[in-house]
């Protein structure tokens, strides 16, 4: 059922890690269990919207890097970023490597002393092209300097301890999704370029061609796909209803029919976005 899905949706079943099918098979066995609960014998027809549902989750994950010339030390990274958050991990040998990679992460582990091209100065060509929050790993102290005039969030010394690792990563995993958040929503209303702050909405309603954005001040009416208007505002909000988008931090309580906003509005909840919803909405509060 899981590769029929994702192949449907063009998404190669093979192109998935160990991990990714684990998040798969438990979301089956949500939307099996919460519907077979509910006496519905149409979930099959929802688990077929899985392949589309993974493949923008996986989007909207941070992309995070680990570039060090020591295989143990990568494990070792590698396994305690994958036991604290969800994301799009990638692992490099080399700053070369990295760097022809073209990725531009969100965070990334950056080990200073390396052979060919080392830590300082891929980050300098990285500084180039993206603005990345770099965390240097080093065994020495007089590097630290160098790594904080390449604006470096923090550096942790070999070995690395686990708590600390813990603490640093939590506050970059904090920093990296609140500037995700302040990015402002520009949009085109009545022929004028406006910037509309995110905080600011409540939700969006589709009204055939146009979408109606309810901010906390006014109704703001312009053209666009509620599809596009979905990719571009980001994890903050969620598409309760083919018809609706909410602003998560707008939420005061919710039921399986309707979501109430501050503005003491109901939105439409779709049956079949109930759980989806429920653990967007308290992955949501537990970031903030």
């Amino acid at each position: 059922i899981i590769q029929n899905a994702l192949e449907e949706q063009d998404c190669p079943f093979n192109q998935y890690n160990e991990e990714d099918l684990e998040f798969l098979h438990y979301k089956v066995f949500c939307i099996y269990y919460a519907i077979n609960q509910l006496n519905n014998s149409t979930w099959i027809a929802d688990i077929n919207h899985i392949g589309y549902s993974y493949a923008k989750w996986r989007d909207n994950m941070l992309q995070i890097a680990i570039c060090d010339d020591d295989e143990r030390m990568r494990c070792y990274i590698e396994n305690l970023i994958k036991n604290e958050a969800a994301c799009r991990l990638s692992v490099y040998g080399s700053g070369k490597e990295l760097i022809a990679e073209g990725i531009k992460f969100d965070i990334l582990f950056l080990d200073i002393r390396m052979v060919d091209l080392n830590g300082i100065e891929t980050a300098k060509i990285i500084r180039k092209t993206s603005d990345a929050i770099i965390i240097f790993i080093t065994a020495l102290k007089e590097y630290v300097f160098d790594a904080f005039d390449l604006e470096a969030f923090h550096y942790l010394l070999k070995p690395i301890d686990e708590t600390k690792f813990k603490e640093v990563f939590k506050r970059a995993v904090d920093e990296r999704l609140l500037v995700t958040r302040s990015e402002p929503l520009i949009i085109k209303a009545e022929g004028i370029y406006r910037r509309i702050e995110k905080d600011e909405i409540l939700y969006a309603e589709n009204e055939a061609r146009k979408i109606i954005l309810h901010t906390r001040s006014e109704n703001i009416t312009f053209y666009e796909k509620m599809d596009d208007l979905e990719q571009k505002i980001g994890g903050q909000f969620f598409r309760c209803h083919r018809g609706y988008l909410i602003n998560l931090d707008a939420v005061t309580s919710y039921d399986m029919t309707h979501i109430r906003l501050k503005s003491g509005e109901e939105v439409c909840m779709a049956k079949q976005k109930y759980n989806s919803f429920v653990t967007a909405y308290m992955e949501y509060l537990r970031r903030r």
